[in-house]
């Protein structure tokens, strides 16, 4: 065997492991940061630099203390981004600083997270301006992220001239559950969160949300667009989803919001919630995070042998701009009120922000459908118009 491929092979295994090794970093700085806003006040009380975190220590914990936390991160993976940007091939230096160097790696992870607790508070608060902007660009490249996969999945098992009946049958069956699920979300979410005619926002949420699974589908099934149903229906199940994500992040004390405290203690279910959405967080970032793919124009390219596997420099950048993401979640995208113990994203600029979200999505995925139909348009148009 050529030792140059299992050179390759090598360090091809090296940066795929690599992924992972992130995530988790990723995910031990998601926990100091729930550690920090929740505890860190009892825990490092007689530990604090005072000239940035003030007499009592207040601007280290609580809210700034996670953006401190989230701007260490930021500072790493950015870092990271600069250095692996122009990796193309996996023998290149940048491709193995990204696959190794791991106690080099360690000491900078270490000093990233420590220069924050120095920095005044002024700084931090501009930080958090930036990161409520860094924050909306994660969740729209997302969105590009999910609705791709969404499109892959429907190219997929879409019936065609070569396709079988067993792909064609998968395809309904899919389709059918997924419309299945998104409709019993519906009629969930007025039943437990619009239970009278007073909620009329949580009404006029669900309601909107329906009748954008209706004009999906709508465009979906349309001759010229002929996508069928089963893109929309997975979309559908997305859009319902927001929807609900949202409804949940309202204020705990609102008479339309079913879950309620019990006198403000937390239960397991309450820690199993905020572990899972934690997790949710990481899996978001790591999934968009390898998909750069999405976001190139030519999606053809033909993979050597010694090319990497993935893009790191965007790898990184979605990371980064995931520490901004992760900050507002932890403080429910408000940079004053301190959030309560074991929450995530809850109040009503959470709630907000996941509406927007779910708008956004479905115009993208929209006018993913009838953009084709658009520029054929213009084309014919064109060339009607075109002296002979």
């Amino acid at each position: 065997m050529d030792p140059k491929n299992v050179d390759c092979c090598e360090e091809r295994s090296k940066s795929l492991r690599a992924r992972y090794i992130y995530a988790i970093i990723f995910f031990t700085i998601n926990l100091t940061a729930w550690f920090i806003r929740d505890y860190g006040h009892s825990v490092f009380p007689p530990t604090y630099y005072k000239e940035a975190c003030g007499t009592t220590g207040h601007d280290c914990f609580h809210t700034l203390g996670v953006l401190r936390v989230s701007l260490g991160c930021f500072i790493f993976f950015f870092l990271m981004f600069l250095t692996t940007f122009i990796a193309r091939k996996l023998y290149e230096a940048c491709s193995k600083w990204h696959s190794g160097w791991w106690k080099l790696k360690f000491f900078l992870l270490l000093a990233s997270m420590v220069v924050p607790f120095f920095i005044p508070p002024g700084f931090i608060h501009i930080y958090g301006e930036v990161a409520r902007v860094g924050a909306g660009i994660f969740l729209l490249l997302q969105l590009i992220s999910v609705i791709e996969f969404i499109r892959w999945w429907n190219k997929y098992w879409s019936p065609d001239e070569q396709s079988n009946q067993r792909s064609c049958s998968i395809a309904l069956f899919t389709s059918t559950v997924f419309y299945g699920v998104s409709i019993c979300g519906i009629v969930s979410m007025y039943y437990f969160y619009a239970p009278r005619p007073a909620c009329s926002l949580n009404i006029f949420f669900i309601t909107w949300t329906a009748l954008l699974l209706i004009v999906m589908m709508v465009i979906s099934l349309h001759s010229k667009v002929n996508r069928g149903l089963l893109s929309s229906g997975i979309m559908a199940s997305y859009v319902v989803f927001l929807c609900w994500s949202a409804i949940r992040s309202e204020p705990v004390d609102e008479k339309c919001n079913v879950q309620k405290p019990d006198n403000g203690k937390f239960d397991w279910t309450t820690v199993l919630g905020f572990l899972i959405a934690i997790g949710a967080i990481v899996m978001a970032t790591f999934s968009t995070g390898i998909d750069s793919k999405s976001f190139q124009f030519n999606k053809n390219n033909v993979k050597l042998e010694d090319d990497i596997r993935y893009n790191y420099g965007f790898f990184h950048m979605i990371f980064s701009l995931g520490a901004m993401y992760f900050a507002m979640l932890f403080i429910s995208w408000n940079l004053k009120d301190s959030a309560t113990e074991w929450s995530i994203d809850v109040g009503w600029a959470s709630a907000g922000v996941k509406i927007i979200n779910e708008w956004v999505a479905a115009t993208i995925y929209t006018w993913k459908l009838v953009s084709p139909v658009v520029k054929q348009y213009r084309v014919v148009n064109n060339e009607q118009t075109m002296p002979p």
